[in-house]
Order: C-alpha cells, then sequence, then structure tokens
C-alpha cells in the first residue's frame, strides 16, 4: 500500500469498494515507529490518491479508532461525532488524526464518492493483539495510583459486522462504535482474577519501557491516558442512523475475551496456604473467649471502643 502499486490494482480489477483498515497501533508489528507512520499515514495518501484517480470506486470505508479523541481530565462524559477531536502529540493518536484529516479531504474533492468512517473502540477477542490486550494479559496488571478509568470495548465479531454492514449500507459520514455500556479497569481486573499494583504515572510509563523492552506490551503514551482517565463515546447515530448494534456488550466482549487467560490469583493462594501450614497449632490449654451478652461492655474494652 506504500507504493503506487496500489492504484494499479485498483484500475485493473475495476473495484469499486474500498475498505481501509491498514491502520496499525503499535510499532513493533513493523520494525519501529517510522515504519509505523509510513504505513499509516504514507501508506493512505497512496490508497486514497489511487482512489481519486478511480473512475470506478463508488465507496470507501475507513476503519479509524475512538484513540483520536485522546483522554484525559477535561474530557466530557461522552464524546459525540461533532466533539472536535484533541491535538495528539504523536504515535497512534497522531497518525490516527493524520488519516482522518487526508479522508476527510479526499471526501472533499470527491463527493460523488460515499465516504464512511468507523470510529471503533479498543478491540477485543480470544486472537486479537494489540497494546489493550497485550497489557490486559501481563500475569501482574500495573494501574495508575488513585485512578480507576471507564472503557469501552468492541468485539472483533463486531468489527466485521460493521465494516461488512458499512459496506452495503448506502450512508456516509463518520460513527462511533463500540458494545453498550462499561467497565471500569479495576472490575475487568477483577474479573480476568488477575492480580493488580497500583504505581505512580511516571513509574507506569517506567514499566512500559521495560515491558516492551521484552515485548511482553506495548504502554504506550496514549494508552497510559487511558489507564488514567478513560474514555466514553456515544454511539447513538451507529444505531439510528448506520442502523448497526454491536452483538456484543462491553462487558461481554471482555468476558469473551478473558475465556482463555488462565487466572494469575492461584500463586498468592498457594503462598498464603504455605504460610498457613507453618504457623503454630493452636494453644489446647487456652481458655476459651468470654462470651458478652448484647448490651453490655466487655471488661477490656472502655466505652465508646477499644483505643490505642
Amino acid at each position: 500500500m506504500r507504493t503506487p502499486v496500489i492504484a494499479k490494482v485498483i484500475a485493473r480489477e475495476d473495484v469499486d469498494t474500498v475498505v481501509h483498515m491498514s491502520v496499525i497501533a503499535t510499532p513493533g508489528a513493523t520494525g519501529g515507529r517510522n515504519a509505523m507512520k509510513e504505513l499509516n499515514v504514507i501508506g493512505t495518501m497512496q490508497l486514497l490518491a489511487a482512489c481519486q484517480k478511480s473512475e470506478t470506486v463508488r465507496h470507501l470505508v475507513v476503519k479509524s479508532t475512538t484513540t483520536v479523541y485522546g483522554a484525559s481530565s477535561r474530557d466530557p462524559a461522552m464524546f459525540t461525532e461533532d466533539v472536535e477531536p484533541r491535538v495528539a502529540r504523536g504515535g497512534y493518536g497522531k497518525d490516527a488524526q493524520e488519516v482522518e484529516g487526508y479522508v476527510r479531504g479526499f471526501a472533499r474533492r470527491r463527493p460523488d464518492v460515499r465516504v464512511l468512517m468507523l470510529r471503533a473502540a479498543n478491540v477485543l477477542g480470544p486472537s486479537v493483539t494489540s497494546p489493550m490486550t497485550s497489557y490486559l494479559r501481563l500475569p501482574v496488571v500495573p494501574t495508575v495510583l488513585g485512578f480507576d478509568p471507564r472503557l469501552q470495548f468492541l468485539h472483533a465479531d463486531d468489527l466485521v459486522g460493521v465494516v461488512q454492514h458499512g459496506v452495503h449500507a448506502e450512508v456516509g459520514g463518520t460513527f462511533n462504535v463500540a458494545g453498550d455500556g462499561m467497565l471500569t479497569l479495576h472490575q475487568a481486573v477483577r474479573r480476568m482474577q488477575r492480580p493488580s499494583v497500583a504505581l505512580p504515572p511516571f513509574a507506569l510509563g517506567g514499566l512500559g519501557q521495560v515491558v516492551r523492552r521484552v515485548r511482553l506490551a506495548e504502554i504506550s503514551p496514549e494508552l497510559l491516558a487511558l489507564l488514567t482517565y478513560g474514555r466514553g463515546v456515544d454511539t447513538t447515530r451507529c444505531r439510528t442512523e448506520l442502523g448497526f448494534t454491536p452483538r456484543y456488550t462491553t462487558a461481554e466482549a471482555f468476558a469473551d475475551f478473558a475465556t482463555d487467560l488462565a487466572p494469575t490469583f492461584a500463586a498468592p493462594d498457594r503462598a498464603l496456604g504455605l504460610l498457613a501450614d507453618r504457623l503454630p497449632e493452636p494453644d489446647a490449654e487456652r481458655p476459651a473467649p468470654v462470651a458478652v451478652a448484647p448490651g453490655t461492655v466487655h471488661p477490656f474494652v472502655a466505652p465508646g471502643g477499644p483505643r490505642g
């Protein structure tokens, strides 16, 4: 897609519908940040240039992301499609915003082409590999100290479903796509039965560099912001105007993702069991505790409750 060859393919095959889903979220899959940006931005420019020259293309469907909204303490409770995305400093969020800008420019130059842009929430599924799924698969999940962000997810099957629906629907525009409802991060961790550790933001950022070196996860700045402040998007237009409702709610998409994850609470349980086995047996000669009738004051507890 990063070469002009894509224009020859579209022309030779008389393509009338183009679905663009090749905007990747992690540089690890491409060999680095420069290669990631080249694929995301330069590749999109090449594809749109090929579509603009084509006389047969009539439909363009682009998979974008809710990451374009960013995440901060100043966010609204729910982002609608009318909210102007916050300018990202770099990474996947900036790439996605640039891609959307080029797509809007293409729509102005080719008003005869129906352009549909789908801003998808974080996609989950048993076989999905992304910064979010790699983070959730960590044996001990690090969280940001003092924060419990709200999260929305989209099941991988629903992503395929909304793209297929968008290809055939005679609707254009930009739409948020996410499963109904929300989960907080701590709810998600408890449902996975995995331990978590709360870290200050700077410490979690440093941990992200470590897990990236060992290729366990990619805790990018935009993911760190999401894990701090969370994000919610309104999907009313997707249901009413586009006519698509995801089959999986956010909770159901997460449950399906977590089905194959082995709980890691077993290790602490085993440690507590070994500790209990090493504790001395209770002294059999120790007198039984004295029963205290309701309404009376225990002789060893002063009125007002225990102190000291």
